[in-house]
């Protein structure tokens, strides 16, 4: 058995069940191990603390699988936590057949992301551990019942720090379809799992689509960074006059067009803009538009803590650019999903946008990611998307 002992005192996150270990808190490793091998953790004195997936290569050497010193890490184990993973999406705001079967650290199964449309999976393996048993993963989802296929989209840019290369291609089953029809409350949209971003959807989104959709009837709505329309669609579903859609990528904005006529909603009611939001807004404010309701949903400006100032930055500028854009009494449903800005800071980030701005908004409503994507309260990093409803006179 290959033991990884960890420095004097540095055993308190463990002992807390935090499941990351890092390089700098082991003292030495007692046996041979390959990236990606089972080795049980311990304390100075040799107390067990863990068994955790190891790899040498990533700053994170050592992701936890479990705390209990019973519990072998074998093939069964894997099966155990799929299905555990199934059970905890019993939530009324959840269909388990269109949601995240598995995410990560929040299921006991840290690099392993799993969702679920109809009777595809799509899963990304983003660790040693995880890719180490590829195989018996992607068994174990095979298994839940109305599985037909899973297909791997591990072309994640944090393979690369774990030493891995990207992978992308079908693990059981045939190929997906080109497209795969979903309805969420009653809207159309089609998922492309290979190659739209993530594993093809937003699901963390799910729920504040909604919430902002039914924000829309009879406004005027600007959707910023709006990938393939989920906000817009939401938003003509409620009844929207018209609604603004911005997003870089080309292909994404065909993409919401054929989910506009899918939901037979009226194409005249819809302005689909390829450029850049920043440009965008900006160009909107010199010649004096005027929204009711604009949403801000970017990517992740600040993958890290190392990036946070730089995405403060462009958060507040992006903010500031659409509280200067609303209509008197208008609404800003704003977002974060990066790890590195915390709740706390993100609010200070608006609040500076707003003061700068001249307007003085009122937070009514918070937004989080779906409950599909729970958070363990002993690995709140897991929370990583945050979004404000701010509301101006």
């Amino acid at each position: 058995m290959t033991r990884l002992i960890l420095k004097p005192g540095r055993d308190k996150s463990l002992r807390r069940r935090h499941p990351w270990i890092f390089s700098g808190a082991v003292a030495r490793v007692v046996g041979s191990v390959r990236p990606g091998d089972t080795v049980a953790v311990e304390d100075d004195r040799g107390a067990f603390l863990a068994w955790a997936a190891y790899n040498p290569r990533s700053q994170i050497c050592a992701r936890v699988w479990s705390f209990d010193a019973r519990e072998e890490v074998d093939e069964a184990f894997f099966y155990r936590r799929v299905t555990a993973a199934l059970a905890a999406r019993d939530h009324p705001d959840l269909d388990p057949n269109f949601c995240r079967v598995i995410h990560g650290e929040a299921d006991g199964l840290p690099g392993v992301i799993a969702d679920r449309y109809g009777d595809t999976v799509v899963v990304q393996l983003s660790t040693a551990g995880a890719d180490a048993w590829r195989e018996t993963i992607a068994d174990a989802l095979m298994a839940l019942p109305g599985v037909a296929r899973v297909f791997e989209r591990s072309d994640l840019d944090v393979r690369a720090l774990e030493g891995l290369a990207p992978r992308v291609g079908v693990l059981r089953g045939d190929a997906p379809p080109e497209a795969i029809e979903i309805v969420e409350a009653g809207v159309r949209f089609l998922v492309d799992v290979h190659r739209g971003h993530k594993t093809g959807f937003y699901l963390d989104q799910r729920v504040n689509r909604q919430a902002v959709g039914r924000l829309a009837q009879g406004r005027r709505v600007l959707n910023c960074f709006c990938y393939t329309g989920g906000f817009t669609l939401h938003a003509l579903a409620q009844g929207a006059t018209h609604v603004t859609s911005i997003d870089s990528a080309g292909e994404a904005l065909a993409w919401g067009q054929r989910q506009l006529a899918l939901n037979g909603f009226d194409a005249a009611r819809v302005e689909w803009v390829e450029g850049d939001v920043f440009r965008m807004l900006r160009a909107y404010r010199d010649a004096g538009r005027r929204f009711d309701l604009i949403v801000l949903d970017p990517p992740k400006f600040a993958p890290t803590a190392a990036q946070v100032e730089k995405a403060a930055r462009g958060y507040k500028d992006i903010n500031w650019l659409a509280l200067r854009l609303l209509a008197p009494g208008g609404w800003l449903a704003t977002f974060s999903c990066s790890g590195g800005v915390s709740e706390a800071l993100f609010q200070k980030i608006v609040a500076g946008a707003a003061l700068d701005a001249g307007v003085e908004a009122s937070i009514v409503a918070r937004f989080h990611q779906s409950p599909d994507h729970p958070v363990r309260l002993s690995f709140p990093e897991g929370g990583y998307l945050k979004g404000l409803l701010c509301r101006v006179p």
